[in-house]
């Protein structure tokens, strides 16, 4: 067997790209139509994207470059376009880690992806951010009558559309290829993970009122 040792030798050992010089002969060059098409403001079709998207992911980094990356959904048009550079993210009731928000106080740059389900391209914009609790937009953002408990404002420094080849790969929206069977459901694995005593029963029950009453609760 392996041992951690060994095995650290052998990783250390690994061919490793370390300049944008071998980045560059390994991959090639992007084509002017790939370079190019970053831009640092919304276009009307990016307004369109934004209106029409259900779910994001928002990617931060603390100040020691220690990353995470997480999803945020709602009905589709949930993020609120303010300007042509500026966009709203509204943050609903969640787990309370935080972990995104906790490094955007200490590194407010992101990035973030939005997705249109079934379809392979989406949107990337990558920017500045910052948290407020109150604006003149937090009510044009209340959903079954819960108002955001705080809002993402991002100011934009670049969008551009990114292609679909992932989804293709992946065939991520193909029903025939989906299997979410493939491991034990949710309540399960937290079980298994957290060495909890508590029957299975009890914590399925748990997690079904967690995911539907607790998606917009009342204030």
């Amino acid at each position: 067997m392996t041992t951690a040792v060994n095995r650290s030798t052998v990783l250390a050992a690994l061919p490793t790209i370390t300049d944008v010089e071998q980045l560059t002969t390994l991959m090639g060059e992007a084509t002017p139509t790939a370079r190019d098409k970053v831009r640092s403001s919304l276009h009307e079709l990016d307004r369109q994207w934004l209106a029409a998207s259900p779910l994001c992911f928002i990617a931060t980094a603390d100040d020691r470059g220690r990353c995470d990356c997480s999803p945020k959904g709602d009905p589709a048009g949930f993020t609120k376009v303010l300007d042509d550079t500026t966009i709203a993210v509204p943050e609903r009731s969640g787990n309370r880690r935080v972990d995104g928000y906790r490094n955007i106080l200490a590194n407010p740059q992101v990035g973030l992806n939005f997705l249109i389900p079934g379809r392979g391209d989406t949107l990337r914009i990558n920017g500045h951010a910052r948290l407020v609790t109150d604006g003149p937009f937090f009510d044009d953002m209340i959903v079954k009558g819960h108002r955001p408990l705080l809002v993402m404002v991002v100011e934009i420094d670049e969008v551009f559309h990114h292609c679909a080849k992932a989804f293709l790969r992946s065939r991520t929206w193909e029903p025939e290829s989906w299997n979410p069977t493939a491991l034990p459901r949710n309540a399960a694995i937290s079980r298994e993970i957290a060495k909890s005593e508590l029957p299975l029963e009890q914590i399925e029950r748990f997690y079904q009122a967690a995911y539907t009453e607790g998606l917009y609760p009342q204030e």
